[in-house]
């Protein structure tokens, strides 16, 4: 064994002043408040984790069946549940501090923007919040979530104004289901913006092919899975010769592989989403794997590849 094997490769990132031991982070809707996976493993391994969406009033999501599948992946459409900002604060936070040492990542949605500035104010508080992600690019409501994310301006609007009453970093979450990624990427870091994280979803629909019906009860949902990772690592590539700001890259990862992949595109973060329903041991399996991964590739700081394919 060389000696570069020998060494242990340094895995550890930095977003907005936040180190995180790793840049393994499970996405929001797919890992709850945390509490089912720290049934299965000592969650505290991951570099963070964003949790649920949340939004200012509970809500039940929408109607059933609003999980499909595909070849490569799957659709839903679960609709932002999840059991409002109170219920958040006051329950599943002081829930999470008992499971989680580490400052958690909080996936902030609103149908107007008084609501995402109500959300992200009182969340603002809250010790254990090291990141507020604002998604502005969720395709399962209506009135709301992607319907900001779909133009510079509109992003950038949501984008000023939360950040007029928070203290913590704000990573706005785009969607990839605009003709212009980058554009709406710099409106956000113009305004204000402290990263974006990205992809989110796209939209999809299934038919069942022996009643021609729908087989979402909502039409159509939001796409995941490793049929989309390609597209991601594309937009997460144009986003970073767009903008100066941290990228915390996602869609489709499911393999050390892809962790570093993404983040020659530009990614310092990368975010572990359907995966996590398909493996609930996923993340750790990655964080394991990066070290040997990074050795085999001779990588001696992961950081030092952030945005290296942008040098070919």
């Amino acid at each position: 064994m060389s000696a570069q094997e020998r060494k242990t490769a340094d895995i550890s990132v930095t977003l907005s002043g936040l180190r995180l031991d790793n840049p393994i982070i499970p996405a929001s809707g797919t890992f709850g408040f945390g509490e089912e996976f720290a049934q299965l493993y000592d969650i505290n391994v991951l570099g963070s984790f964003s949790f649920k969406g949340t939004t200012r009033e509970k809500r039940f999501g929408n109607p059933t069946p609003r999980i499909a599948e595909c070849e490569g992946g799957m659709l839903n459409s679960v609709g932002l549940a999840n059991p409002g900002i109170d219920e958040v604060i006051g329950e599943e936070l002081p829930a999470l501090r008992k499971i989680f040492k580490k400052p958690v990542v909080a996936n902030i949605s609103g149908f107007s923007i008084d609501e995402y500035v109500y959300n992200c104010e009182k969340i603002d508080k809250e010790d254990q919040v090291g990141i507020i992600e604002v998604n502005i690019s969720c395709p399962n409501v209506h009135d709301g979530g992607m319907a900001f994310g779909t133009s510079p301006e509109s992003a950038a609007a949501v984008t000023k104004a939360v950040k007029a009453v928070t203290t913590k970093p704000v990573y706005m979450k785009l969607s990839p289901n605009v003709t212009d990624i980058a554009a709406i990427a710099k409106a956000c870091e113009e305004a204000g913006a402290d990263g974006v994280s990205l992809i989110n979803t796209l939209m999809g629909m299934r038919i069942d092919i022996k009643t021609g019906r729908h087989i979402l009860a909502n039409k159509t949902g939001g796409m995941s899975g490793p049929c989309i990772f390609p597209l991601a690592v594309r937009m997460v590539y144009q986003v970073y010769e767009a903008v100066k700001i941290p990228i915390i890259g996602m869609g489709g990862v499911s393999s050390a592989r892809d962790v570093i992949e993404l983040m020659y595109a530009g990614a310092t973060a990368v975010q572990v989403g359907a995966a996590n329903l398909v493996d609930p041991y996923v993340c750790p399996k990655i964080i394991e794997e990066l070290p040997k991964l990074c050795a085999e590739l001779g990588i001696e700081k992961l950081t030092d590849i952030i945005g290296k394919a942008h040098n070919n």
